[in-house]
């Protein structure tokens, strides 16, 4: 496991996690660069190379199409119409699930640690992608971005998440966000959360700077959170 040198040590045994799903628990690259794609297109744009679109991979997808291809908010609400119309046809179930995923979250459910996804995929194929790779059961709820609800950054999402949390009785003092981008450091920090960066996803390994920990493979969570759990057991 590796931990960037200047963080400092997890704090103790973790009430809840919170998963992003892009990057983190599934490798949804091929799906979401092929819908970008076809939006793009649709909307008279240059398609860029498969470096840049991958860079829309896990962060909102509006700031993606604004950002890395420099479309103005107009023609980049257009585009994410399409974008969520291919995707919902056919980019999803091009998703394939990581290696130690489904191993990972049995053991950290059969721990009874409360968990749930905390995405900027839009909420409805957040649901979907659970169900279809048949880990809905582990999680306590699967929260994701909301147009209607004007929920679109990471740091609103992970509110979302932990006031569903709350609802259900999930003790939610001591949460961690379990992401691949920046967003996600970003959001949880927002609001006090630490989190442990998942190196197996697309972001580069900057972005983890600000995070609490690394994880280099699925594998390596589960020691990693075990780790804090023998922290707080014995007070160090």
């Amino acid at each position: 496991m590796i931990r960037p040198e200047h963080n400092k040590p997890l704090p103790g045994a973790y009430s809840c996690i919170l998963f992003d799903m892009d990057g983190t628990l599934v490798d949804s690259a091929k799906g979401v660069t092929a819908s970008a794609a076809e939006a793009l297109t649709s909307v008279g744009a240059a398609v860029p190379g498969p470096d840049q679109l991958r860079r829309f991979v896990g962060p909102p997808m509006m700031d993606s199409f604004r950002t890395v291809v420099g479309l103005d908010e107009d023609v980049a609400k257009v585009a994410l119409k399409h974008y969520r119309t291919a995707y919902a046809r056919t980019g999803a179930l091009q998703a394939q699930l990581y290696h130690g995923v489904e191993a990972l979250l049995h053991q950290v459910h059969s721990q009874g640690i409360p968990m749930a996804v905390a995405t900027s995929k839009v909420e409805d194929q957040a649901i979907r992608l659970t169900r279809h790779f048949g880990l809905a059961h582990f999680f306590e709820d699967v929260c994701g971005a909301s147009d209607a609800l004007g929920r679109s950054r990471k740091g609103q999402v992970i509110a979302e998440s932990l006031s569903r949390l709350q609802s259900r009785g999930v003790d939610t003092s001591r949460p961690v966000m379990v992401g691949d981008r920046i967003h996600d450091i970003q959001g949880a920090a927002s609001l006090g959360i630490p989190t442990i960066f998942a190196l197996w996803g697309y972001g580069e390994p900057e972005e983890s700077a600000h995070a609490a920990a690394v994880a280099s493979s699925p594998g390596e969570l589960l020691p990693l959170l075990q780790e804090a759990q023998q922290r707080q057991t014995t007070g160090q």
